[in-house]
């Protein structure tokens, strides 16, 4: 009954997203199930804001809970014309050998 806690992979991607369309992909990160941390960052690398997202699309009504996030994060787009979104993921390792 040892039971092995199960490995996770973790991985970041970095996106540039315009100002204007910054609330939006934030929207749909927070729904993706496997990102688990945004950070959002100005052009020059400095970051604005760090978002965990523990709950991902599992819970209903997520972007309820991430309303008050989201009002910041359209504040801050209003003020920058560029971002870059680094999204962490984690996955488990045994999923990739399910597919394999």
């Amino acid at each position: 009954m040892n039971e092995e806690p199960k490995k996770k992979r973790t991985w970041t991607e970095e996106i540039e997203v315009a100002g204007n369309e910054l609330v939006d992909r934030v929207k749909e990160l927070i729904e993706d199930s496997s990102a688990t941390r945004l950070i959002i960052r100005k052009p020059n690398g400095d970051v604005l804001m760090e978002v965990p997202v523990v709950a991902g699309g599992a819970v209903g009504g997520v972007l309820v809970l991430f309303a008050p996030i989201l009002a910041a994060i359209g504040a801050m787009a209003a003020l920058l014309a560029q971002f870059k979104v680094e999204i962490v993921r984690e996955k488990d390792e045994d999923e990739d050998k399910d597919k394999q």
